[in-house]
């Protein structure tokens, strides 16, 4: 990632990463490893040869041959046993298979070591390219040989995006699917390769919330279309549709997470996978049936000389160890995994997702997957849905070290250190441009708990970039494990997910029973977060975390700020019993800094669950405290990061030896992804506010402005309005003005640029028509001035109902006579329609004093009355 992408506290510790050298951390492993070469050392090359002995002067070609001869040898190590992989592309069509004959022996290890320029690949070479008569900037090539399907393209190390754009009919839901205004879908050359979309999020201003949950981003294909009747693939539509709910209380499912079926009446957001709407530099679409690929280049790319990837295998390395004959003792350093798909959601299963890339699968899953001793014949144990796979796993791996490696360019979930892992490590090493979760840890099946994981001095940003609702680390069902020292920035859901079965506690059940405890989060740098989807948090974690305070989960010293969506910076949610937060660093997050507060249902006493908040620096300003075993003590508000000693926000994230990381660029030069959930509000009668969702994966530089299109029904361009990306990050709005009197509605769709160029048009925005706003809003309530002796915090509720128009900021007013204080801001327009609690420090205060405060809402019709709230400041 180029420094300049870093934050502001980055910037504190800038010295040291001047001392870096890109991919200095790898090439010094791989230099080390040589210097201590054993006679027994294997030694791999893509020009070697497998017939050839795998010394150094005659290399072997394939991964699969080095450890074959490895296994001969590694029965009876007295040293390491390393597999020099020379620089170049390893091509996979199945993959890297490890299993109990492939591990160490004595106390050491196999270790496969790269140079940092070594590429394990599912990739297949698209070639031949030649332009497409008729069609103006679109080329085709014959698929690769075996190539049958893929979900990812990339062009010279960039994604490609599926073809994809607005649904072209309208869509009433029915049993199986759809009936649509017209029969334009049956028309399209493959019906059944297509798929519907549905984003979820804060239904904020002109938008429609499409999913399973704000946290999930589901998708079915079509399975036919004759005339105006679609019928979605099962089991995908039933798993999406027909989630069991209790009898005897209206809308809450059985599995307790999300509603029992797609919302706002099943509507798609958006289809993909058409060559109907191959229409926009950039789009892709694999056609079958024909077995040609299509591209749409986009600016500078040209097809003669560029490297095009398929992604074709669905997995690179596949650890298979078991209870009884573990995989163990194998390290893998200075390689990178790339180019790997993963087709499960193209076929029926399609992705019908409950939360951080679990999924409903199966006949009936709806009905029994995951539902334990809720509904008759549930399996169990509760809520032991579907992980996504990772193209790079392990279950039953011990001691299973990843150092200096890169995982990129992947197309489910990154690495997979699934169930029955053990004292296993993943350090300095990169993860980005991944379509799912980034790192996964343990699973949730009831199975062998992971324990004694390490992850520390990664870099995971930019992810996930297929199925949203992913997360950089998922930890499941685990103990001993330790999360530290990673940055994670400019992700589109939660950064850390902790935990898992806590949702009983929704209906006055206690959280599922788990091994989990032991398990700490600490030392973490997480900033530009939840940037496309909601309710979600820096680090979010529920369940039960232990068994006790001592054996609790900890969520320590991390600089966690920046968020985009509604949400927490610490979210401890359902049933999350045992959790100790101490000592973070916590800012600029939608109506939280920590969510605390459930009921232990695990006896009849009426108490929390065990909690405790103690000596953070934060915003939220909450007072000292013991609420039924909710302890909050010690925590400072916070004016600005100067408050914070320099020492904590130095210690967060890589440590020096590691900086170098933030320096590596990961694939080529290329423009920022397209901004997301474009929304309008009117702004007056010949004007629109909008907002949207930044580009969190914002190409090979940062982003610099966005700019704002607006078009009438007829598709004409009537306004357009730049925004720098410095004044969006303040205001979260760009006022789009001077549009035609007549001829509303108008749609809107957002761009965004970096150095390397423009990104493609967003989907556009649902039509809305400007109107004059005249009425004003009615007064914020709850207002309270939690005090400090020179800082206090104002909280309070925005108003449910807002006139004409739109909530935009608020001005607060302090009795001091400093200038009022305009609030804006992202977090302004998503606590609005849920009334969620918004908060802001007030600084420069004088001790043991008196001060009078009022909070007033602003739309476009002008600033509404006023919420007075009185306090005095602590001696």
């Amino acid at each position: 990632m180029p420094t300049h992408r870093r934050a502001a506290l980055v910037t504190l510790v800038s010295a040291l990463l001047a001392l870096g050298v890109p991919g200095a951390v790898a090439q010094a492993g791989a230099a080390s490893s040589d210097h201590l070469a054993s006679p027994a050392d294997l030694y791999v090359s893509p020009a070697g040869n497998d017939h050839a002995d795998g010394t150094a002067r005659h290399p072997v070609r394939t991964l699969e041959r080095a450890r074959d001869l490895a296994r001969t040898r590694a029965a009876h190590l007295t040293a390491d046993l390393t597999i020099h992989l020379a620089s170049g592309t390893y091509r996979l069509t199945d993959p890297l298979v490890l299993d109990a004959r492939d591990s160490g022996t004595g106390g050491h290890k196999v270790v496969w070591q790269g140079t940092g320029a070594t590429v394990v690949s599912g990739g297949r070479q698209v070639t031949g390219w030649s332009p497409v008569a008729g069609r103006p900037g679109l080329w085709s090539a014959p698929a690769p040989h075996g190539l049958t399907d893929t979900r990812q393209l990339y062009v010279d190390g960039v994604r490609a995006q599926r073809a994809r754009g607005a649904v072209p009919v309208t869509l009433t839901q029915t049993a199986t699917g759809y009936t649509a205004s017209s029969d334009t879908i049956a028309h399209f050359k493959r019906p059944s390769d297509a798929e519907f979309v549905y984003t979820s999020g804060e239904s904020l201003w002109n938008i429609e919330r499409n999913g399973l949950g704000q946290w999930t981003e589901p998708r079915c294909r079509i399975a036919s279309a004759e005339g105006t009747t679609i019928t979605m693939a099962q089991p995908c539509w039933d798993n999406s549709n027909k989630r069991v709910e209790f009898p005897d209380i209206p809308g809450r499912t059985v599995s307790m997470v999300g509603p029992g079926h797609l919302t706002n009446s099943g509507k798609a957001t958006y289809i993909e996978n058409a060559f109907e709407l191959l229409d926009q530099p950039g789009e892709w679409y694999l056609d079958r049936g024909a077995h040609r690929v299509y591209y749409m280049p986009r600016k500078g790319e040209n097809l003669a000389r560029a490297d095009v990837e398929a992604a074709a295998a669905e997995k690179l390395v596949d650890g298979r160890g078991t209870v009884d004959a573990p995989v163990h003792d194998i390290a893998f350093r200075g390689l990178r995994f790339s180019y790997a798909t993963w087709l499960t959601p193209s076929g029926p299963e399609g992705f019908s997702e409950i939360q951080a890339g679990y999924t409903v699968t199966g006949d009936k899953g709806w009905a029994t997957q995951g539902l334990c001793q809720y509904v008759e014949g549930g399996t169990c144990p509760f809520a032991s849905w579907t992980k996504m796979p990772g193209n790079v796993s392990f279950a039953h791996g011990q001691r299973i070290d990843f150092a200096d490696d890169v995982f990129a360019h992947l197309g489910a979930a990154g690495l997979d250190l699934g169930t029955g892992s053990e004292d296993s490590t993943v350090s300095g090493s990169i993860f980005t441009d991944i379509s799912g979760n980034g790192l996964q840890i343990g699973g949730v099946d009831g199975q062998t708990p992971a324990s004694g994981v390490q992850v520390t001095n990664n870099h995971l940003y930019g992810l996930p970039r297929e199925y949203h609702g992913g997360v950089a680390v998922l930890n499941g069902y685990t103990r001993h494990d330790t999360i530290a020292h990673n940055q994670i920035d400019h992700v589109g859901y939660s950064a850390v997910s902790m935990g898992w079965g806590g949702w009983p506690d929704k209906i006055g059940d206690p959280a599922t029973p788990n091994p989990s405890h032991d398990n700490e989060v600490r030392d973490n740098l997480i900033f530009d977060y939840m940037q496309m989807l909601d309710d979600g948090g820096g680090v979010y974690t529920q369940g039960l975390t232990g068994t006790s305070m001592a054996d609790g989960e900890k969520v320590t010293s991390n600089v966690i700020h920046d968020q985009w969506g509604l949400g927490k910076s610490v979210y401890t949610d359902n049933g999350c019993t045992y959790e100790t937060v101490q000592g973070n660093v916590l800012y600029h997050a939608s109506y939280a800094n920590v969510a605390s507060r459930h009921t232990d249902y695990r006896d009849g006493l009426g108490n929390n669950d065990p909690t405790l908040v103690k000596d953070n620096w934060w915003e939220e300003g909450t007072a000292d405290g013991d609420n039924k075993g909710l302890v909050t003590t010690g925590n400072k508000i916070m004016t600005a990061l100067s408050d914070v000693p320099a020492d904590i926000v130095a210690n967060a994230g890589l440590e020096p030896a590691h900086r170098a990381l933030l320096q590596r660029t990961i694939g080529g030069p290329s423009a920022p992804e397209a901004p997301s959930r474009v929304g309008t509000s009117t702004a007056g009668a010949d004007a629109l506010y909008v907002t949207f969702n930044p580009s969190f994966v914002e190409g090979s530089a940062p982003v610099t402005g966005y700019t704002a299109r607006a078009y009438d029904i007829t598709g004409k361009q009537v306004g357009e309005q730049a925004v720098t990306a410095a004044d969006f990050r303040r205001t979260a709005l760009v006022r789009l003005g001077g549009l035609p009197s007549s001829g509303g509605p108008f749609t809107v769709t957002v761009t965004a640029a970096n150095a390397y160029g423009t990104s493609a048009p967003s989907l556009a925005s649902l039509p809305l028509t400007p109107t004059a706003a005249t009425t004003l809003p009615p007064a914020p309530t709850s207002p309270k001035l939690r005090t400090r002796s020179t800082a206090a915090t104002l909280a309070w509720t925005p108003p449910t109902a807002t006139g004409d128009a739109k909530v935009i900021g608020y001005r607060v007013t302090v009795s001091d006579g400093r200038d009022p204080i305009d609030v804006a801001g992202r977090d302004v327009l998503v606590t609005q329609p849920s009334a969620k609690g918004m908060f802001r420090v007030i600084g420069g205060l004088k001790p043991g004093t008196t001060y009078t405060v009022t909070v007033a809402a602003v739309t476009a019709a002008g600033t509404g009355p006023s919420a007075t709230v009185t306090a005095t400041t602590t001696s």
